[in-house]
């Protein structure tokens, strides 16, 4: 039966990937686009089906999500610390390189502050730091990390790192979605759940937000 629901996650994660990566390029907007309600309503879409997919693979096996206490929160925190300062400080090695921003490849983050659109882009804010989060972390550190651990757990962490970062459809940022990939995986695998993940996961997506704000 895993063998099916790994099949299943497998293609959905490959689908996404091959889409985004198909349509590389053409959404570029600069940082416009969390500014716009549209961007808002096509992303909170997208998410809600995802969820509902990733429930499906899973349905009536919930252990496989993940969705556990912590069992120690302070060695967690701690973990999950270490890991933060580790992918910030080879984000910050990878943006001296002659490449292009990583950050930038997306073209999600804001280049300046637009009062006039504050609504929508409080909108993409619970977005990107809430929902985005909470669903990608159920679908690859919780349902595909259950999934793959059979294989061992660096083999786990492995492919989830690189599913999470082709899931992205982008090039350059590559270079930091894959190892931030492997950090929260790794922490998921240190805490047996999910949660840390997501709120590490939410704060790393906030943190770029604030950046090319302040930046």
């Amino acid at each position: 039966m895993n063998r099916a629901r790994l099949a299943c996650w497998i293609a959905l994660v490959g689908a996404v990937a091959a889409l985004n990566y198909a349509a590389y390029g053409d959404n570029q907007s600069g940082g416009n686009e969390i500014y716009s309600y549209g961007s808002f309503a096509n992303g909170a879409i997208f998410y809600l089906v995802i969820l509902g997919l990733t429930l499906l693979i899973a349905i009536d096996r919930w252990e496989l999500l993940a969705l556990r206490p912590v069992p120690a929160i302070g060695a967690a925190v701690r973990f999950a610390l270490t890991a933060i300062v580790l992918v910030l400080v080879w984000e910050t090695v990878v943006t001296q390189l002659p490449i292009e921003d990583p950050g930038k490849e997306q073209g999600l983050t804001p280049t300046h502050w637009e009062s006039a659109h504050a609504g929508a882009f409080a909108a993409n804010v619970v977005l990107f730091v809430v929902l985005a989060p909470f669903v990608e972390e159920l679908l690859f550190r919780g349902l595909g990390q259950s999934l793959l651990r059979p294989l061992g757990a660096l083999p786990a962490i492995a492919v989830v790192g690189l599913a999470f970062g082709a899931w992205h459809g982008l090039l350059v940022a590559l270079l930091v979605l894959i190892p931030f990939g492997w950090a929260l995986a790794a922490i998921r695998e240190r805490t047996s759940s999910v949660y840390p993940g997501m709120i590490v996961h939410a704060l790393f997506n906030a943190f770029a937000i604030a950046v090319s704000l302040l930046g």
